[in-house]
């Protein structure tokens, strides 16, 4: 078992993994052990809990030698929490995981990889068992996010942004799209799959609807008129598609 402290480990980039949990006690451990497999040897914890009920603090406590940072206060959301651990976290690089994911043997031959700190190193996620997503373009990641799962970012992300907390489901990607425009960063995909995603979270059952009600504007900002003509035509096929279908008879 590597050992998880916060201490710097000449050669190996100190890569800071953020955990927001709320009452994840059946969850939570299995999780935590994904990473303590890792052959990568500097990797450091940071939980941030939004005071949870159940037993989840109980089993910080038990990990807390391998955790270099947790807390457990009521807090505004799951972006909200995000943005404090990235207060907190002492990395070159930075990754976000569910702690309903667990990490692949592929992450750490991904961390063995960051070099370039100018690159947003993504891969793929395990997804219903099917490896999700690939490399994607520039339209299709304005249509849908890239799984943060999937993500190493250098630290110099975060030191420019944070997560837009109005933007309570699909913050990640509003955030990505603002860094997929920088021209001081370039999303790299590396094909591993790092991590099993689990889709069941508020992400994945809700949608965001203060960011679809935005996402035609933040698309052109991001990623251009083309894209942005490219959605809006999407759009508007669809809405006929619909109204066409509504039109006809009903067949009883």
């Amino acid at each position: 078992m590597s050992d998880y402290s916060s201490a710097n480990i000449p050669g190996d980039p100190k890569v800071s993994i953020i955990i927001v949990t709320l009452n994840v006690e059946d969850i939570l451990q299995n999780c935590l052990d994904s990473i303590y497999r890792q052959q990568y040897p500097n990797i450091e914890i940071v939980i941030i809990d939004g005071k949870s009920s159940d037993r989840t603090v109980e089993i910080i406590q038990a990990n807390s030698s391998k955790i270099a940072y947790w807390h457990s206060e009521k807090d505004a959301g799951i972006y909200y929490a995000m943005n404090t651990g990235l207060d907190k976290i002492t990395g070159d690089w930075v990754y976000f995981l569910g702690a309903d994911d667990v990490l692949f043997d592929d992450f750490s031959k991904l961390a063995y990889q960051l070099n370039d700190h100018s690159l947003i190193y993504y891969g793929n996620v395990l997804l219903d068992g099917q490896k999700f997503r690939g490399k994607i373009s520039a339209y299709q990641h304005s249509k849908s996010a890239i799984c943060h799962q999937a993500i190493i970012y250098p630290e110099e992300v975060f030191d420019k942004y944070r997560f837009n907390t109005k933007y309570r489901i699909s913050a990640d990607h509003e955030l990505n799209m603002r860094a997929w425009s920088d021209k001081n960063f370039t999303f790299y995909y590396v094909d591993l799959t790092i991590a099993n995603f689990n889709h069941t979270g508020v992400s994945s059952a809700n949608i965001d609807r203060d960011l679809e009600l935005d996402k035609a504007k933040v698309i052109f900002k991001n990623h251009g008129f083309i894209n942005w003509a490219r959605y809006m035509f999407r759009q508007l096929k669809g809405r006929l598609s619909e109204k066409k279908r509504k039109s006809m008879p009903q067949v009883k």
